[in-house]
């Protein structure tokens, strides 16, 4: 049986075009962008061409995007920098951020940098917008406000704007992690009130260990990471040239495809949910599977039982990859902290799974008829 990759929330594979787009940079042209002479000159122009590239595809200005080793580099660099930078002394987050924000925001309140309050989850996973305004409006001190845009493990979206609004009406800094969403989504950036946004390659049939990061240009922050005058003083190291022309390509293509393929992935969602519908027992799903999620992203909730509990092993041992983690912690599976944050149900069992424009009707039912059978 060939393997059904269902986990594309994680990685996704290298688009053919895309390892094209970066082979000369891997073997003839492999100047160092440094270097002042004409090897050296070549690489400088193929990155300063991807930075073009994206910036134009999110509508902003090419020195506003820099590049990354990815989103939780990026991440890192937008949320310290405000608080030691930009004075945000209150972070206001969410409980069900990825581990790249939850564990920087606690760091620095561990360190005593800033205060750190968590916005209210409602039950169907999204952020409670009325108790986000109550935490702006009762600090006495500059907030930042730290939300991802689209929520990795249920899939549902912030109202990106909506949150804009409050940041500007309350003068906070707002960071979006946009991982899951750029290369996913349209992105307007001349026209969205956000501070910082963040993307990996590897979401969107790009390499992985590249990733950029979007500081709006009324802004000014000093370097994360210290050494040389690589991305214009703003992140040291020798920049992954190769890596970045093909984050600038892979952004292309899903930007070229967006229309044809997100209605073709969020079929395969929908059509995944109906037969599970049909075919598995009390069967359930967390999130806003019909209202504000991402269409790549389906979490399916099962009842637990001997069999359910071993789920992931058992579809990894039929060639099915997909990934979750119910709301208690058993055994060396910690457990899913977003799933624990509103759905925390001991007696449910979650498996995520995650679709790419490659997966196919016919691997959906191959993976629901197996469901059945395991569960």
């Amino acid at each position: 049986m060939n393997r059904i990759y269902l986990d594309n929330a994680a990685t996704t594979t290298l688009d053919p075009v895309v390892l094209d787009a970066m082979m000369p940079y891997l073997t003839t042209n492999f100047g160092n962008p440094s270097s002042i002479y004409s090897y050296g000159r070549e690489s400088r122009l193929a990155i300063e061409n991807a930075r073009k590239a994206v910036a134009r595809i999110l509508n902003a200005h090419p020195a506003e995007i820099f590049f990354t080793s990815g989103g939780t580099e990026s991440s890192n660099t937008a949320i310290t920098a405000s608080v030691r930078d930009l004075g945000c002394k209150h972070i206001i987050s969410s409980p069900i951020e990825h581990h790249a924000t939850l564990h920087t925001v606690e760091h620095l309140k561990h360190t005593g940098e800033a205060e750190l309050s968590y916005v209210k989850i409602q039950p169907d996973g999204h952020v409670d917008m009325a108790h986000l305004e109550q935490l702006l409006s009762e600090s006495k001190v500059k907030c930042l406000i730290t939300l991802m845009h689209a929520n990795n493990e249920v899939g549902n979206m912030i109202d990106i704007h909506a949150v804009g609004e409050l940041a500007k009406k309350y003068n906070a800094i707002f960071h979006s992690d946009t991982v899951q969403t750029v290369g996913h989504f349209p992105f307007d950036l001349r026209n969205t009130y956000v501070h910082f946004i963040t993307g990996a390659g590897h979401k969107f049939h790009g390499p992985k260990g590249v990733g950029m990061l979007y500081i709006n240009e009324n802004i000014k922050i000093t370097p994360f990471i210290q050494g040389g005058s690589q991305e214009r003083n703003m992140r040291a190291g020798t920049e992954n040239l190769y890596g970045i022309v093909g984050f600038a390509r892979a952004l292309q293509l899903a930007t070229d495809n967006y229309e044809k393929d997100s209605a073709y992935i969020k079929s395969l969602k929908m059509y995944m949910k109906e037969q599970l519908e049909k075919t598995v027992a009390d069967v359930s799903f967390n999130g806003d599977v019909n209202g504000r999620s991402l269409y790549t992203v389906l979490n399916v909730s099962f009842p637990k039982t001997e069999k359910s509990e071993m789920i992931l092993f058992n579809l990894d041992i039929n060639n099915i990859c997909a990934s979750g983690g119910s709301a208690c912690t058993s055994g060396a599976d910690a457990g899913s902290h977003v799933i624990r944050a509103f759905a925390a149900n001991p007696n449910r069992m979650a498996v995520r799974f995650s679709f790419s424009k490659i997966n196919t009707k016919e691997e959906i039912d191959l993976a629901v008829a197996k469901l059945q059978e395991l569960i």
